[in-house]
């Protein structure tokens, strides 16, 4: 482990696959029975009161093991299990959403916060709970709740994770302790926060995508409430939808949009949204100064390979003026004459370059033919996207100094649209690329390996 290339491939592989999630991403759904309540929550209330969560702790387990001795063998047999209590901090908003929600579970629950009242001939100031006035006889927990109609229906936690969950589902949850903050005149940078803490029969595991369209019950998004409102739905102006950059490689960048473009079409998500990516990339790609901005972005890379891909977008009908996407990419490229080119053995000119490929022999006793390598890959999308990095280091990486390792982490931090330009060249230039020599697929173990030596040829 000479250096960092070891976390490289344990975390950023395969599209972050196995990176830690981040405790900040979660959201936290209270289902409440509004017959229950005095003052029944608005729709925006109960969604409100789920969002106000500032944390909350993930159930934990523990088994009861006792220890046995057969004939001197120590055995050990677990008993039972137990739930620890889950946690939930609330921050205290001006409008008393949480507190109103508390307000209800605690009148619902204790007769003594009625007891007091005088419009039922209680008293605020003296014992009178034999006076001949007194028409209230139920106090603490001696009230109308029942058995089976519990005011807290039910708590889901969701972790979220590179738009996907995960949810832990908390069953006749009931609450142990409720506690308000503390008041500090000295304390002038302090925010108020309540806490509770639940008890439940068991966990229900859940996981799932966040889908697009979110609903109040979580129908279109498996998590109810998320997303709805206080939330910004504008795309960013540096996204593709958004408006997009001048930049070529940058996030919603020239070949970010078209990335983006062929993915909606190949997916089958065409709409407004792909039109309004295609025009935002052609106006982005107007404004590129070919001179400057071409050489310094685009240096090595394949001109014929990123037209191509233009082109395998199709066109795509502007409804205020003609144009077609592939044409953008096209005009994108094509724009700068003195784009460096890294050209193989399918070319004849070989004015603008020193080194050329010949005499290379492929080993096919050890390592995958053209046709093979092509075949593999395009059943493997793990194999693909080592093909597709490779590929960045040879386009990318090795301009810029990079070792494979770093040119590496620089492709497995590319946005998905990004990334998805380099892997849809992985299956075209695929067989170029084990015929020049530049990448070997071991018959046996069918690890990718790159001769950076050839990565300039």
């Amino acid at each position: 482990m000479k250096d960092y290339a070891h976390a490289s491939r344990l975390y950023i592989d395969d599209n972050f696959k196995l990176m830690p999630k981040q405790k900040f991403l979660f959201h936290v759904v209270i289902t409440v029975d509004d017959d229950k309540f005095t003052r029944k929550l608005t729709t925006n209330e109960k969604l409100e009161l789920n969002m106000l969560v500032k944390s909350c702790s993930l159930p934990k387990f523990n088994f009861n093991v006792e220890e046995k001795f057969q004939y001197n063998k120590k055995v050990y047999i677990p008993t039972r299990m137990s739930y620890e209590p889950v946690n939930i901090t609330f921050h205290d908003d001006h409008a008393d959403t949480v507190n109103a929600f508390w307000k209800a579970y605690y009148e619902y629950n204790n007769q003594d916060s009625l007891g007091g009242l005088a419009t039922i001939g209680g008293s605020l100031t003296k014992d009178n709970y034999y006076d001949a006035t007194q028409n209230k006889t139920q106090f603490g927990l001696d009230g109308a709740q029942k058995r089976r109609e519990p005011l807290i229906k039910s708590i889901q936690i969701f972790a979220l994770h590179k738009k996907r969950f995960t949810s832990f589902t908390l069953i006749n949850p009931v609450i142990t302790t409720f506690a308000h903050d503390d008041l500090d005149q000295t304390d002038g940078t302090g925010i108020m926060a309540n806490t509770m803490q639940i008890v439940y029969e068991t966990v229900l595991y859940g996981a799932g995508i966040i889908q697009k369209s979110p609903d109040v019950t979580g129908g279109a998004t498996g998590i109810p409430g998320f997303a709805t409102i206080h939330y910004d739905h504008e795309p960013s102006p540096l996204s593709v939808l958004g408006g997009g950059t001048t930049s070529i490689f940058g996030p919603g960048g020239i070949v970010d949009g078209i990335g983006s473009v062929i993915s909606d079409i190949q997916s089958g998500n065409f709409g407004v949204g792909t039109i309004l990516k295609g025009i935002n990339t052609y106006n982005n790609a107007k404004k590129i100064k070919a001179k400057e901005a071409v050489k310094e972005e685009l240096k090595g890379i394949v001109k014929e390979g990123v037209i191509e891909v233009g082109r395998s977008a199709g066109t795509i009908t502007n409804p205020v003026g003609d144009f077609s996407v592939g044409t953008a990419a096209v005009a994108a490229v094509t724009a700068g004459a003195a784009i460096a080119t890294a050209r193989g053995i399918d070319n004849v000119d070989n004015k603008n370059r020193n080194t050329t490929v010949q005499g290379y022999v492929i080993d096919t006793a050890n390592y995958l033919s053209p046709t093979e390598a092509y075949n593999l890959i395009s059943a493997n999308a793990t194999l693909k996207d080592q093909v597709a990095s490779s590929i960045y280091y040879k386009a990318v990486g090795s301009r810029q100094g990079q070792t494979i390792a770093q040119s590496d982490i620089a492709y497995a931090g590319l946005t998905t649209n990004q990334k998805f330009v380099y892997q849809s060249r992985a299956l075209t230039d695929i067989a170029k690329l084990v015929t020049e020599g530049y990448i070997k697929i071991s018959r046996t173990s069918k690890d990718v390996t790159v001769n950076a030596e050839r990565a300039n040829i």
